[in-house]
Order: C-alpha cells, then sequence, then structure tokens
C-alpha cells in the first residue's frame, strides 16, 4: 500500500517535513510495510524555502543583506536538488517582521535586500528562480529591488531616487542599461495568490498599506507615486501595469515584476505542486494525507489541503485532512476534494500547549486514522 503524505508546516510549531514525518511515524503503528511518499509542501507564503528545499534535497544559502529600513538583515533562500532552481521568500530580507510596529512607515521602506537575493542566484548560475511575495514591509512597487539589479530612478534633476514608495512621486527616468545581465537567461516564477491592481481602492496602498503602518494620507501619497511608477514601466517597457491583476501584490511588487521582468504569477500552491511533481507521487497512491494548523473557510483560497487535494481527485484519490484545529465554517473544503478532515485535539488546551504538543498529537491522530482506514478496508 502507498500513502502520501503532503502536508504544509503547522504555523509556529512545526516545518512541513515534521508534520509529515509525525503522521507517517503514526501510521506505521497499524501499517508498518506500507510504502510511505513524503512530500512536504507549502503555498508559496512562509515555509516555502524549508519546504520545498527538504523536499528537494537542496540546500540553504544565508546572506546579509539591505532590511526594509536599510538595517543589515540575516536573510536565507534555497536552492533545489537540480541546482538549476531558486527559491526565495520576499520576507526574509524585506517582511514586516524586520520592522517593529512604532518604526512601520511604508513611505520609506524598500525591497532593495530582495534585489540582493535575487543577484545572489543570478551568480551562482540558477536558470529558475521561484519568488514568494508575501508578509512583505514595504509599498515601494519593486523599486528598490530593481535599483539592486542595476536599475538606475532618476528625478527631473538626474538625482538617483531614495529608498521607499514615497520617492516615486518623484521618478522622471527608469535606466535599465545597467540591468543585471544574467537576468536575461532566468525565467522568474512568483508565487502571488491575489489579483489586485497597482493602484486605486483595491490597489497595493488602499488594501496593503494600513498593514504596514500607512495612515490614510500616506495611502492617498502612495497610491499617487504608485500610479507614477505604473505609467513609468509603461514608457520604459510598454507593458501596462497600472490596471494589471496581481500587480498590487506585495506593495506593488507585483508591477515590476511583471512590467520590468517579465516574471509570471501563479498561485503558491501550483507552483510548489507542480516544482515537487506531487501528481507523479499521487497517481499510484492508496491513500493521500494532507493538513495545516487550521482549516477554515479561507482554506479555499489558495490554501496547500486544498491544493493537494485537487491533485488528489484527478486520479479519484481518497484524501484525510489533520489539522491544529477546525473552525465551524471549515465544512467548506469538503466541496474541494476533502474526504474527511479532523482536528488533532482531543481536548481544550491553550495556544502554547497546542504547538508544544503537535507532534505527539499528529501522530496519535494519525495512528487512530490508519486504525478507521484498516477497519473499512476489511469490511
Amino acid at each position: 500500500m502507498k500513502i502520501v503524505i503532503a502536508p504544509d508546516s503547522f504555523k509556529e510549531s512545526l516545518s512541513a517535513m515534521a508534520v509529515a514525518e509525525a503522521i507517517e511515524k503514526g501510521f506505521r503503528e497499524i501499517y508498518p510495510d506500507a510504502d510511505y511518499v513524503k512530500v512536504p509542501m507549502a503555498d508559496g507564503g512562509e515555509g516555502t524555502v524549508q519546504s520545498m528545499v527538504e523536499a528537494s534535497g537542496g540546500r540553504y544559502i544565508d546572506q546579509w543583506v539591505q532590511g526594509p529600513l536599510g538595517q543589515p538583515v540575516a536573510a536565507r533562500w534555497g536552492m533545489l536538488g537540480d541546482s538549476d532552481t531558486a527559491v526565495i521568500e520576499m520576507a526574509a530580507a524585506s517582511g514586516l517582521h524586520h520592522v517593529s510596529p512604532e518604526l512601520r512607515n511604508p513611505l520609506n521602506t524598500t525591497s532593495y535586500g530582495t534585489g540582493e537575493l535575487i543577484v545572489a542566484a543570478l551568480e551562482r548560475g540558477v536558470k529558475r528562480i521561484i519568488l514568494g511575495i508575501g508578509g512583505s514591509a514595504t509599498n515601494d512597487g519593486g523599486a528598490g529591488m530593481m535599483q539592486a539589479l542595476g536599475v538606475i530612478l532618476r528625478d527631473k534633476q538626474g538625482r538617483s531616487l531614495f529608498p521607499g514608495g514615497e520617492a516615486l512621486a518623484a521618478l522622471a527616468s527608469i535606466d535599465l542599461s545597467g540591468c543585471h545581465p544574467l537576468l536575461r537567461k532566468v525565467s522568474i516564477t512568483v508565487a502571488c495568490d491575489v489579483n489586485n491592481p497597482l493602484c486605486g481602492p483595491q490597489g497595493a496602498s488602499a488594501i496593503f498599506g494600513p498593514q504596514k503602518g500607512a495612515t490614510a494620507e500616506m495611502v492617498n501619497t502612495l497610491d499617487a507615486a504608485l500610479e507614477n511608477w505604473g505609467r513609468h514601466i509603461y514608457q520604459a517597457t510598454g507593458r501596462e501595469v497600472i490596471n494589471a491583476p496581481g500587480a498590487g501584490a506585495a506593495g506593488g511588487m507585483g508591477a515590476a515584476l511583471l512590467g520590468l521582468l517579465n516574471a509570471e504569477l501563479r498561485a503558491g500552491v501550483e507552483i510548489v505542486v507542480e516544482t515537487l511533481q506531487l501528481e507523479q507521487a499521487v497517481k499510484d497512491a492508496d491513500l493521500v494525507i494532507t493538513g495545516e494548523g487550521r482549516l477554515d473557510s479561507q482554506s479555499i483560497c489558495g490554501k496547500t489541503p486544498i491544493g493537494v487535494a485537487r491533485v488528489a481527485k484527478r486520479y479519484h484519490k481518497p484524501v484525510i485532512a489533520l489539522a491544529g484545529g477546525l473552525q465551524h465554517d471549515h465544512h467548506v473544503v469538503y466541496q474541494q476534494g476533502i474526504d474527511a478532515a479532523l482536528s488533532i485535539l482531543s481536548h481544550i488546551v491553550t495556544l502554547p500547549e497546542a504547538l508544544h504538543e503537535a507532534e505527539y498529537n499528529l501522530s496519535l491522530s494519525a495512528r487512530n486514522v490508519a486504525a478507521i482506514w484498516r477497519l473499512a478496508r476489511q469490511a
């Protein structure tokens, strides 16, 4: 019997691989001789680098880069086992967690450090870059990233722009002549699960700016600055990004990726499924087990368990999901390919207790699922 275990991480508790190992441990109590295939998953957000590196037998690269406020931060990215693919999380360099709440000001934060990670990947000879853009502290339209890649942004006096989204209001020209030459030799695939345009009431500044510390006045300033950025991207490349779906992702990072780097924006879980060849593993499986920290109505919006279930259902495979908690509205997942969803908690506990006991509870729950599965097969 072949069992595919393809969970996401349990945030603040266990990595996706640790979750998969705990599930396997429990299942082996009932099925010690089954063939277990572990595919640690992610949805393009936090944990994507770790999951994909571990699943592919790749390696990590740690380096110092410029943080959102120009401070040095330690960032980690990954090379997959094929050595041709780099996986980068924008948050590692430009994430909101690098800026303490009292210092959050998206007028000034920069995505420069993300560009430095891309440069590092280019100089290691990769052919493909997978970039996750969740959790950013920035609203600079990806301008800082482009500056790190060699693009020169000037105002009317010919001076280079200062970092930050506010400075884009003064942008008068984009000089692409110094852009890193190796960019022509790579494809960039972006894990993006939002369709917001660059500007307007549904744009980057209005929707995501307040999460990063923007006041109503800042939102208006940033929206106007990003509109100017979008106009100049069009002048430089002929690509219209102001209203492009996804251009507003990550504080407008999507605009630079689409307009200046010709990147492809895709749902994060789809990228992970494809890159880790989950479909190949699932084809001849007898059972697929997935999971994440919590299942609720938002789980159908690009989250790992639904992505895994959809692949499994192409081959009519049964899917069981284990979760740290099931919200009252989680029943919608049953319409998306999950056959059964179970909480690993057997009694009421505090959050710290749940996080601490997650590994044990996963193994115990998996053991019980295996026992029920065996009884059902014998019936």
